[in-house]
């Protein structure tokens, strides 16, 4: 079976995962809560923009840690 890198994104997280043969090699995520509870919901322009910064060193870190 390949091995394949995921990534998934919500309203307010960024996740990357290894999985190979169905199972996860490993599995990261950046959770924004923290950052938007001061807003009293997601800031969809904050989020986007977290995403953006996340996701490079999430799959970085998904890689190494597979």
């Amino acid at each position: 079976m390949p091995t394949v890198l995921a990534l998934e994104t919500s309203c307010d997280e960024s996740a990357a995962a290894v999985v190979r043969d169905n199972v996860v090699l490993s599995s990261e995520v950046a959770s924004q809560v923290a950052e938007h509870a001061q807003f009293g919901g997601v800031v969809p322009e904050l989020a986007s923009r977290r995403h953006v910064e996340a996701l490079p060193w999430l799959v970085e870190r998904a890689l190494q840690q597979a």
